[in-house]
């Protein structure tokens, strides 16, 4: 597993990248995680809903291929991309998910902040207030996309959408539950509970 830690990178040239690096493994490429943080920007999933976005203004709105609806991506916020060959590790998509999930909910439990997942509404919530949002695409058996983790972010953008198509879905960061950590650090303290969940080697 190799795990890198990327910064801020422009979402059209890192999806494109995420792409070409499914398209061309093959059985022995080793998996890989990048944790990256994106300039601001709409994401619209596949079967996405125009109606969701309200008021865009100047963020840019790109037509992605993963699953779910509309999301903001911006500075502050962690974005977790697992590549992996979930048929060689024989992990189901469904595993794959609740991995994510329940990674944040370990993570913000060392600090005595209570989260839970929704199966109805993938993601994580803190007294109904969303976290971390999911949303995967799965290609020769493989997955990329990932997760989105608010880590101190300005919030404002998720008032011009139905996040991930939920009107009145409020949303909240690591920062304002009192967790006071940098991306970096925060990709560090969710590896290991991810590997674990995925009984998975670093």
């Amino acid at each position: 597993m190799k795990t890198v830690f990327r910064g801020r990178q422009d979402y059209i040239p890192l999806w494109r990248e995420m792409q070409e690096f499914t398209n061309t493994r093959d059985e022995i490429t080793p998996d890989e995680i990048w944790f990256v943080e994106h300039p601001p920007v709409f994401t619209m999933g596949l079967n996405a809903s125009e109606e969701h976005l309200l008021a865009p203004g100047d963020i840019p709105v790109v037509q992605i291929d993963r699953g779910g609806q509309v999301t903001f991506h911006g500075p502050g916020q962690l974005m977790i991309y697992p590549l992996l060959d979930l048929r060689r590790s024989n992990i189901g998509v469904r595993n794959l998910v609740t991995a994510l999930e329940q990674s944040v909910v370990d993570l913000v439990a060392e600090f005595g902040v209570a989260a839970v997942a929704k199966p109805e509404a993938p993601g994580v919530y803190v007294d109904d207030d969303k976290l971390a949002s999911v949303g995967l695409r799965i290609r020769r058996g493989a997955s990329f996309h990932g997760m989105a983790l608010n880590v101190e972010i300005d919030l404002e953008p998720f008032s011009r959408i139905n996040p991930c198509g939920y009107a009145e879905l409020k949303m909240t960061d690591l920062h304002r539950l009192g967790i006071d950590l940098q991306l970096q650090p925060v990709s560090e303290k969710f590896l290991p509970h991810f590997l674990r969940h995925l009984k998975l080697k670093g």
